[in-house]
């Protein structure tokens, strides 16, 4: 029998969850500017509080966009 620490094995959470669990656990949202599920004001918004904390984005057209 194989032994793994927590996190080592078994299946991956999908990223949704691993989202929600992040809000839910330890109070850090991870949205995307991209996110069709938000209106025009709310990405307009976390695209203005995610320059204001970190800084301008890259205009790299490499960057990610998922």
């Amino acid at each position: 029998m194989r032994w793994a620490p927590k996190g080592y094995g078994g299946e991956r959470r999908p990223p949704d969850q691993v989202k929600r669990d992040g809000w839910h656990e330890h109070g850090i949202l991870v949205v995307s500017v991209h996110d069709q599920s938000l209106t025009w004001p709310e990405r307009e918004l976390i695209r203005q509080l995610g320059g204001k904390l970190y800084g301008k984005r890259s205009t790299n057209k490499e960057a990610y966009h998922g």
